[in-house]
């Protein structure tokens, strides 16, 4: 029984690249998708830790360069920030520029990878 709370309390302090390593192990060698528990690990080690930096939790969507496709993605950035043809040109051609600001880690991430598809180079901040 002493084993087993050794290894709870390994656990408990892991760092989260360790943890990273961990699930990387448990995926790769043993076939196991340790998401939710490594999320969990993950948290009681930041949180235990207290020198962790908290989480970011608003991001902004910057465009560093149009692409290929430049029409598609001034097209897209019209439809995304509700702007006008001229002012969403403007935006495209001044890149880098931000094309949202203070959004969710979800809507940036869809936001990045929709600007992507359109053949823009993206960058989260």
């Amino acid at each position: 029984m002493a084993d087993l709370k050794d290894f709870a309390e390994q656990l408990v302090n892991l760092t989260v690249k360790e943890v990273n390593e961990l699930a990387d192990i448990l995926k790769e060698e043993y076939g196991i998708e340790p998401a939710a528990a490594a999320v969990a690990v993950a948290g009681g080690a930041a949180a235990g830790g207290g020198d962790e930096a908290d989480e970011q939790t608003e991001f902004d969507v910057i465009l560093t360069a149009p692409g290929g496709s430049k029409l598609a993605v001034v097209k897209l950035v019209k439809e995304l920030t509700g702007q006008g043809l001229k002012d969403a040109k403007a935006l495209v051609d001044g890149a880098p520029s931000p094309i949202k600001e203070g959004v969710s880690k979800d809507e940036a991430e869809a936001l990045k990878a929709q600007l992507e598809e359109a053949g823009a180079e993206v960058e989260l901040k």
